[in-house]
């Protein structure tokens, strides 16, 4: 089967630190100094009470919340919502899981997928 080709990240100001950390194999999210709650997509300003945002490694293990399989490009792939642990609900590629195993409440780990210039980008394998 023919492997995914996945698009690099779009690095901008406030996600250039999470790129970083994710070539070090690290996990990074923003935590509001207020209101406290962890968010993903990584920015700035908290998207809950607009409160001021700090960086907080996560380990990124979690469960499906949904998940479909994608059959449009050349290499099929299984994408969907994981919730993380004391975190977020994010979206991300599911990888090293057969199509036929993956199933909602199952727990996943975060795993590094190579993009094409050589980033890293998030995805989950089974946990």
């Amino acid at each position: 089967m023919t492997q995914r080709i996945i698009s690099a990240p779009i690095v901008t100001p406030e996600t250039e630190h999470f790129w970083q950390a994710a070539q070090q194999g690290r996990f990074l999210l923003r935590r509001c100094t207020a209101c406290h709650e962890t968010h993903w997509y990584p920015r700035a300003i908290c998207p809950f009470c607009l409160g001021d945002t700090v960086w907080q490694e996560h380990p990124g293990a979690g469960t499906i919340y949904s998940w479909t399989v994608m059959r449009r490009e050349a290499a099929p792939f299984a994408m969907g919502y994981v919730a993380l642990d004391d975190g977020p609900t994010m979206l991300a590629d599911f990888t090293g899981i057969e199509f036929d195993r993956l199933k909602i409440g199952m727990r996943v780990k975060l795993a590094w997928s190579d993009t094409v210039n050589g980033a890293k980008m998030p995805s989950f394998t089974g946990g």
